[in-house]
């Protein structure tokens, strides 16, 4: 573990780096991220403690978000910022200055390699992955100028928490500005076939989220921030079959919002 005490050289030159630009020269007046989208782990820090099958597990990563969100960057020629080392050696949408960045315990499980960290090494992690990430995005909304973006958070749940069954397929979060999401809800519902739910699982607010608040909120952005069950979208088939319903309703939620 005392390779993390490094700083950014967290990251060895060979491995990937901590973000991940899809169709930069997108066009459409959305920008997407993706928090949670991939689940490597720099390679001083080993697994974390954790063996294979729990880093493949909703505890390391999104499942399933990268997928959709490339494909949905395609279809909507706009362009998406994923994160892709896991959210277990740094959370990406929390405050980096709170515990919940470094989870000691994920839903149950113990994080070995986060037991005990030591300031120096949380500020390596968030030198080598958190601060490049969204310093991306900032960049990305500020290239924009005056043509101000609706920033779209991506994200998967699991649809089992702590033995409990989520039975919503998918989700909009909001918190200061609820009116696009509120708009994409009910385009959602009206497709018949979905169970859609707000602010649940899980809510936005400043001391449980990054994006959201920090990169839309406090620049006044739109905004929607989208939870999808992570058992629809398993797969490239069910990938595409999202992105393409995104593709169709994320235009016609900001056509509606602006009175169209």
């Amino acid at each position: 573990m005392m390779g993390e005490e490094l700083g950014a050289s967290l990251l060895e030159a060979d491995e990937p780096p901590a973000v991940r630009i899809e169709n930069p020269q997108g066009k459409a007046p959305f920008l997407l991220t993706a928090d949670h989208a991939g689940r490597l782990i720099p390679r001083v820090l080993g697994n974390l403690g954790l063996n294979e099958a729990e880093l493949r597990r909703h505890i390391a990563w999104d499942i399933g978000i990268a997928g959709v969100t490339t494909r949905l960057a395609v279809m909507l020629n706009a362009t998406a910022i994923l994160q892709t080392y896991s959210r277990l050696v740094i959370d990406c949408n929390r405050q980096p200055h709170l515990p919940n960045a470094f989870p000691a315990v994920s839903e149950a499980t113990a994080i070995p390699g986060n037991q005990g960290l030591s300031e120096a090494g949380k500020q390596a992690r968030r030198a080598a992955i958190f601060e490049p990430y969204h310093r991306e995005i900032a960049q990305a909304i500020a290239a924009r100028g005056a043509a101000r973006p609706i920033y779209v958070a991506m994200h998967s749940f699991t649809p089992v928490y702590l033995g409990r069954a989520r039975p919503m397929h998918v989700a909009v979060l909001y918190n200061r500005n609820p009116h696009l999401s509120r708009r994409l809800a009910a385009l959602l519902r009206a497709e018949g076939d979905l169970n859609v739910s707000e602010n649940e699982p899980y809510q936005v607010s400043d001391e449980t989220d990054f994006g959201v608040p920090v990169h839309a909120e406090r620049a006044g952005l739109d905004y929607l921030e989208i939870e999808i069950r992570q058992d629809l979208i398993e797969n490239e088939a069910e990938q595409t079959d999202w992105a393409v319903r995104l593709a169709r309703l994320l235009p016609a939620a900001a056509e509606l919002d602006r009175g169209g």
